[in-house]
């Protein structure tokens, strides 16, 4: 029994020796893994947090479709005009008789417009176009051409050239009726020569008047810049769809900003139609000078509701044969009360020459009603 025990104690304590051996052998051959072994069994390093879900993104707010629609069909017109000036008498002259001296310059000017068929007509400004003597057109795509004058309308500041160029971009119309106080609006026109410029800004007010602009005003208010060159160029929706024809700036040497103004497309179609078939606008007239009624006097003549007052009218007018007098005060046209003379002007105006129009006025404290056949407008271009 002995004799075996022993015999299994020499076996092992062999094999520690043998074991011992090698391994000093293995060390001294690659002494590197003595400094390795450390990193081996080091322990793994803490496991990570897991990512954050990525933040959402908000969606980009871009108008570049509206634009890319709508600006092909917006041009830049560069008018030019002769002027003779009369020159200073020089410190000879004024001792002698001498025949005045004039010089002539060449006056330019600049605006933008908006191509609205293929027959190449295009609606401006007419304060772009007046007392022009040659009217250019540059169109996006880098096509210049000579324009014609096929009419203008003072009375709303709108104009029509045609050029003759093929084939065209042509704006798309919207509705101005439907626009709403903060809608998204972008002007397009040539402010200072910079072509094809777009402004943002929103509708600030509809239906402004009584601004002296024109004599006939129906103005959509934006804060979209309108700056010199921008008159005649258009105002678009977040569609891209022409909603209106720039027209102005208020008050820009006073340092107001963010106050332009711009005429409704449904005004320019009617302009627009009428003078590409007739060459002028025709709107109703009967020959009657309204004005506005100071509120002091409402309130003295106890009215409770809006009215204009009679302040002239012209001689020999439908108006005037009908029995209306100065003074008259105009309650209501077609049984709707004028909101300012400016509304009385144009709700005549709007009526077919050859209709009448049923009056509703106050004369000496007495209501008359008088129907007063409607003649045509005078052109005032």
């Amino acid at each position: 029994m002995l004799g075996r025990l022993g015999a299994a104690l020499v076996f092992v304590a062999g094999s520690v020796v043998g074991g011992l051996a090698l391994a000093f052998l293995i060390v001294a051959l690659r002494p590197e893994l003595i400094r390795e072994a450390p990193r081996a069994v080091a322990a793994a390093p803490p496991a990570q947090p897991p990512a954050p879900p990525p933040a959402s993104v908000a969606p980009r707010i871009t108008y570049a479709d509206a634009v890319q629609r709508a600006a092909p069909a917006v041009v830049n017109i560069y008018t030019a005009r002769l002027v003779t000036e009369r020159l200073a008498p020089s410190l000879g002259e004024l001792f002698g008789e001498y025949m005045p001296r004039y010089r002539q310059r060449i006056e330019r000017s600049l605006g933008s417009g908006v191509i609205v068929d293929q027959h190449g007509h295009i609606v401006t400004n007419h304060h772009v176009i007046a007392n022009a003597d040659s009217i250019r057109v540059q169109l996006a795509d880098g096509r210049v051409a000579e324009a014609r004058i096929v009419g203008r309308d003072p009375d709303t500041d709108l104009a029509v050239l045609q050029i003759d160029l093929a084939p065209l971009p042509v704006a798309t119309f919207g509705r101005s009726d439907q626009l709403k106080v903060g809608d998204v609006v972008l002007a397009i026109g040539d402010p200072i020569g910079l072509s094809q410029t777009v402004t943002h800004g929103i509708v600030s007010a509809v239906s402004r008047q009584q601004l002296g602009i024109a004599p006939l005003e129906d103005f959509i208010q934006t804060d979209a810049p309108i700056n010199f060159g921008n008159s005649g160029g258009a105002l678009i929706d977040s569609s891209g769809a022409l909603v209106g024809i720039n027209t102005a700036i208020v008050a820009k040497n006073l340092g107001v900003e963010g106050i332009g103004f711009a005429i409704p497309v449904n005004m320019v179609r009617g302009v627009l139609s009428d003078i590409i078939a007739h060459g002028r606008v025709i709107r109703g007239w009967i020959g009657i000078v309204p004005e506005d009624l100071p509120e002091e006097r409402a309130q003295q003549l106890g009215l409770g509701q809006a009215a204009v007052i009679i302040g002239n009218l012209y001689v020999g007018s439908p108006a005037q044969r009908a029995g209306i007098q100065p003074g008259d005060l105009l309650l209501a046209i077609d049984n709707d009360a004028p909101r300012s003379a400016l509304d009385a002007l144009g709700r005549i105006a709007s009526r077919h020459p050859g209709s009448a129009v049923l009056l509703r006025g106050l004369r000496g404290g007495q209501t008359f009603e008088v129907r007063v056949p409607v003649g045509e407008r005078p052109h005032s271009g």
